[in-house]
């Protein structure tokens, strides 16, 4: 299934851009997304699947939108 990723802050840096559609098993969830886009990141990110946070376990449907939301610093 086709999913759209929105990336923020460090994750807008690493991907190189704001947004890719990547391609996922049946029954993937945010946070296999997230794994998938970024193996071995390890960073702590939130996320939001059509404009709703949610949980890392949130099944995904085909054409569902996933914003990865990383911690925010500075001062």
């Amino acid at each position: 299934m086709n999913v759209r990723l929105l990336f923020f802050a460090v994750l807008r840096e690493r991907a190189g851009g704001e947004e890719e559609t990547i391609d996922l098993p049946s029954g993937s969830t945010v946070g296999d997304a997230y794994r998938a886009r970024f193996p071995g990141l390890g960073l702590p990110v939130g996320y939001a699947r059509n404009g709703r946070i949610c949980a890392p376990t949130t099944v995904l449907a085909e054409g569902d939108e996933v914003a990865l939301l990383p911690p925010l610093g500075g001062g």
